[in-house]
C-alpha cells in the first residue's frame, strides 16, 4: 500500500504571535515545516508529503522542502478542515491507499508513531496518536470554575492522523459542520478509529514558549562535536584579495583555483572534520574545471548544508587569518556578517580575528597568508 501525508501549512499562527508563520520560524537553524517533513519520512511507511499552503507562497514551501519527495503544493482554505480537504481533491486524480494528516507546526513524529498507525489501519478506517489526560480537568465560566470534568477515558489528540483515503475524502466531503480533527468527521459518519500510544514529545507548536520546549528538548539529544581547518595560499600580483567572503582593497591577492579565499576554506574544512567527512578536496576537488575562479561562498553554504543534513546546528565559529597585510581589523565586522549570512546563522556565533608571525616566516614575509578554523557542531547522538 502507498500512503502520502497531507502537510497542513495554511494557517497564520495567530495565537504564537509574530508577522512569520510559525511553521516558517527557525528551529535548529532549519524551518518547523522542514522538521515536521522530515519527520514524517524518518520511519518509512510514507512515500511522499502534498504540502497545502497559503496562495501565493508555495515557491516559498517549495525551498524549504528542496530534496524531500514532496508532491507540488496545494492553496489552503480559510479553516484547517478546508485546507484539509482541498488536499484530499488534490490527490484524487491519483489516490494512494492511505493519507496521513499532520499539523506543519507538530515537528516532531516520535520513532514508531507512524508504523502503529498503518498497523492499526489494517483494522480500522482511522487511527490516531492519543496521550491519556494526566491533569485535572476544570469547565470554566466568567473566569471561575463551573465543575469538575472527569478524566477517566480522556485522551488528547496527537497528529499525524492515518486513515484509509476513500473513508477519509467521503467524510470530507459530507461533513456538515466544522471539526476540531479529521478523526472526528469519520466518528460523524459512524466509522471506528482507533487509538496508538502518543508521546508528550510530540508537541504542537502554539506559543513561543512551545518553540523553546522544542528546541531545548532537540538539544538535550545532541552530541557536541569540534573540529578544526588549516590553509595557506601564495599572495601574487593580478588577482582580487577575498578573505572570509568580503573582497578587502588590495594591490596583490591570493593565488588559488577557485578564488583562494583562505578564511572561507579553513572554515569548509573545519566542519567537513566536524562531521567526519573529509575535506574541501573531496567535496571541490581542484582538479575539476567547474571550480575554476569559483566563488568559495558556495563552497561554505553547501557545508552549512552538510550540517543540516546531519539534523544539526552549528553553535560557534572562529576563523584566525594570519598575514602581515592587508589589515584585518577594519573589515572584521563585514566579514563576521558575511560568514554568519552564508552559514545561516545569528552572526553571534562567528568570530573572525587576524594575528602576525612578528615578522617570521612566509606570513612575516608577505609571501602568504594562512588561516586556521575551529568551529563546534551538535549532531544528533
Amino acid at each position: 500500500m502507498n500512503a502520502v501525508a497531507v502537510l497542513v501549512a495554511a494557517g497564520r499562527g495567530s495565537r504564537f504571535g509574530g508577522e512569520t508563520p510559525k511553521q516558517y520560524l527557525a528551529l535548529l537553524g532549519r524551518p518547523v515545516l522542514r522538521h515536521a517533513a522530515e519527520a514524517l519520512l524518518r520511519d518509512g511507511g510514507v512515500d511522499a508529503i502534498l504540502p497545502v499552503v497559503p496562495a501565493g507562497e508555495e515557491a516559498q514551501v517549495a525551498a524549504m522542502l528542496a530534496g524531500l519527495p514532496i508532491l507540488p503544493p496545494v492553496h489552503g482554505g480559510t479553516t484547517r478542515q478546508a485546507s484539509v480537504l482541498a488536499g484530499l481533491r488534490a490527490l484524487a486524480a491519483n489516490p494512494p491507499d492511505i493519507v496521513l494528516v499532520h499539523d506543519g507546526a507538530r515537528p516532531v513524529v516520535p520513532p514508531g508513531t507512524i508504523a502503529a498507525l498503518l498497523a492499526a489501519l489494517e483494522e480500522t478506517p482511522g487511527a490516531i496518536p492519543a496521550l491519556p489526560v494526566s491533569d485535572t480537568l476544570k469547565r470554566a465560566e466568567a473566569g471561575r470554575i463551573a465543575e469538575t470534568v472527569p478524566r477517566a477515558g480522556l485522551f488528547g489528540a496527537q497528529t499525524p492522523q492515518a486513515f484509509r483515503y476513500p473513508a477519509l475524502l467521503a467524510a470530507h466531503e459530507e461533513a456538515l459542520a466544522e471539526a476540531t480533527d479529521d478523526a472526528q468527521l469519520l466518528e460523524q459518519a459512524g466509522l471506528a478509529v482507533a487509538l496508538v500510544p502518543g508521546s508528550p514529545g510530540n508537541v504542537k507548536i502554539t506559543w513561543p514558549e512551545d518553540l523553546l520546549r522544542v528546541e531545548a528538548a532537540m538539544l538535550a539529544r545532541m552530541m557536541p562535536r569540534t573540529g578544526t581547518g588549516f590553509d595557506v595560499h601564495r599572495i601574487v600580483e593580478g588577482r582580487p584579495m577575498v578573505l572570509c567572503g568580503v573582497t578587502v582593497p588590495s594591490p596583490v591577492g591570493l593565488d588559488g583555483h577557485s578564488d583562494a579565499d583562505v578564511g572561507i576554506h579553513a572554515l569548509c574544512d573545519a566542519i567537513y572534520g566536524a562531521l567526519a567527512e573529509g575535506d574541501i578536496g573531496r567535496w571541490f576537488p581542484p582538479s575539476e574545471a567547474q571550480w575554476k575562479d569559483a566563488d568559495s561562498a558556495r563552497f561554505l553554504v553547501h557545508a552549512a548544508g552538510r550540517i543540516a543534513a546531519r539534523g544539526g546546528v552549528l553553535a560557534n565559529a572562529d576563523v584566525t587569518l594570519i598575514c602581515e597585510r592587508p589589515k584585518i581589523t577594519p573589515h572584521a565586522t563585514a566579514m563576521r556578517e558575511r560568514l554568519a549570512e552564508l552559514l545561516g546563522v545569528p552572526v553571534g556565533r562567528v568570530s573572525v580575528k587576524a594575528t602576525t608571525t612578528e615578522r617570521l616566516g612566509f606570513p612575516g614575509r608577505g609571501e602568504g597568508i594562512a588561516a586556521q578554523a575551529a568551529v563546534s557542531v551538535l549532531v544528533p547522538g
